[in-house]
C-alpha cells in the first residue's frame, strides 16, 4: 500500500474501488436494445458495453449516454461505501477520481458519502472525447490535480484500470 510522500497526486476509479453503484444493469441493458430497436437495429444479442461502442454509427451515442447516466445516477443514490474511501481524507496530496461511470453518477455518489469535498477533480466517461482505457481520462484528471503522470498514481479495480494506468505511464495500485 502506498503512502502520501511516495505520489504528488492520486487518482481512484470509483465503482468497485470506492464505492460499488447500485446500478440495475439488466435494466440498463433493456433500455439500451429498446432505444437501438425503435431506431431500426437489431441489437437483442449484444451487450451493453458493444452497444454503447457501437451507438455512435447508428446516431445513438447522445441517447444511450442519457440511458446509462440515467441508470447510473439512480445507482449512485444508493451506492455503498467501500473501504478504500476511507483512504481518501487521509492522503497529504491532491485526490482525484477518473470513472468509466459519467460524471454525474460519481459526483452524486462521492457526496453520498460524504467525500466530494476531499476530491479536487472529477472526469467522467463524459468528461472528455475518450473513455478508459483510453489514457486521456487520467491525463485530464491528473492535470486537473497540477501533477505529472510519472508522480501520480492511479488505484483501481479492474483490468482496465491498469492498462490505463500504463498507457497513461501512471503508477498503478489495485484495490485490496
Amino acid at each position: 500500500m502506498s503512502s502520501s510522500t511516495d505520489y504528488e497526486a492520486v487518482v481512484y476509479d470509483l465503482d468497485g474501488t470506492l464505492v460499488r453503484l447500485a446500478v440495475n444493469w439488466k435494466a440498463a441493458a433493456s433500455d439500451a436494445t429498446t432505444a437501438f430497436a425503435e431506431a431500426g437495429v437489431d441489437a437483442a444479442d449484444a451487450d451493453l458495453w458493444s452497444l454503447f461502442e457501437t451507438a455512435p454509427e447508428y446516431g445513438l451515442a447522445e441517447d444511450l449516454e442519457s440511458i446509462l447516466a440515467g441508470h447510473e445516477r439512480r445507482g449512485a443514490e444508493r451506492a455503498i461505501r467501500l473501504p478504500h474511501a476511507d483512504r481518501i481524507p487521509e492522503w497529504g496530496v491532491p485526490v482525484g477520481v477518473c470513472s468509466l461511470n459519467a460524471e454525474a453518477a460519481c459526483r452524486l455518489a462521492l457526496d453520498r458519502h460524504d467525500l466530494l469535498d476531499h476530491v479536487d477533480a472529477v472526469v467522467g466517461r463524459d468528461s472528455v472525447a475518450t473513455y478508459k482505457p483510453d489514457p486521456e481520462p487520467l491525463l485530464t484528471t491528473i492535470d486537473r490535480l497540477g501533477a505529472e503522470p510519472s508522480s501520480a498514481l492511479f488505484v483501481g479495480d479492474s483490468e482496465r484500470d491498469a492498462v490505463t494506468a500504463e498507457r497513461a505511464g501512471v503508477a498503478f495500485e489495485w484495490v485490496d
